[in-house]
């Protein structure tokens, strides 16, 4: 397996030191002075870590809000290390991001199963992310497609199932999804319609 791509985001050189010999038979540590905002995510693009780990033992607002643009923009597994936990920076923190937390006592041996923990429940929680995001597509693709067969059954005196069967037929023709043949439906009905209710204006 290639070696992990660890960017450490750190001004302690001590703390710096401890995480590069935890790592240093499992990944290639890449080591910044403390940055936020455009410079992180550009450092983030140039570097492309597997796992970001963070000195930010009191997370101020300009963390935090790093932090909310990493996982925006490109989601990574974020390590920190914090004051004391239960803190409500740190639980805005977490929400923001961080994957996993370190209150004291760190060693060499600790950061590895450390970098481990974080990645396995980023992936975990990406996971759930992609499963909610899946669900409400297929959720706001059936209304859709419920809509246009409302549309078809009102307008051209189709039954449910010959505007479904209708939509299906097109979907298979243009080699397109039935979503956005429902979406192409109701824009011409709509059209159609607005142009029906025009000429009808005295």
């Amino acid at each position: 397996m290639a070696p992990l791509r660890v960017l450490l985001i750190d001004d302690d050189p001590e703390r710096a030191n401890i995480v590069e010999v935890g790592l240093s038979e499992n990944a290639v540590v890449h080591i910044v002075s403390h940055i936020h905002g455009r410079t992180l995510l550009d450092e983030i693009a140039s570097i492309a870590p597997d796992v970001i780990i963070m000195d930010c033992e009191s997370p101020d607002r300009d963390t935090i809000e790093s932090l909310r643009m990493v996982a925006q923009s490109n989601p990574k597994p974020i390590v920190m290390f914090v004051e004391e936990e239960g803190s409500a920076q740190m639980n805005e923190a977490i929400e923001a991001g961080v994957s996993a937390y370190v209150i004291d006592g760190l060693t060499p041996k600790r950061v590895k199963p450390l970098i481990e923990t974080a990645i396995a429940r980023f992936k975990h929680m990406d996971s759930l992310r992609s499963e909610l995001r899946k669900t409400k597509e297929d959720l706001a693709a059936r209304k859709t497609i419920e809509r246009a067969k409302g549309l078809l059954m009102q307008h051209h005196g189709m039954t449910e199932d010959q505007a479904f069967a209708s939509m299906r037929t097109m979907s298979q023709q243009q080699g397109k999804p039935l979503k956005d043949v429902a979406e192409s439906v109701l824009t011409i009905i709509g059209m159609l319609a607005g142009t029906t209710g025009k000429a009808n204006t005295p």
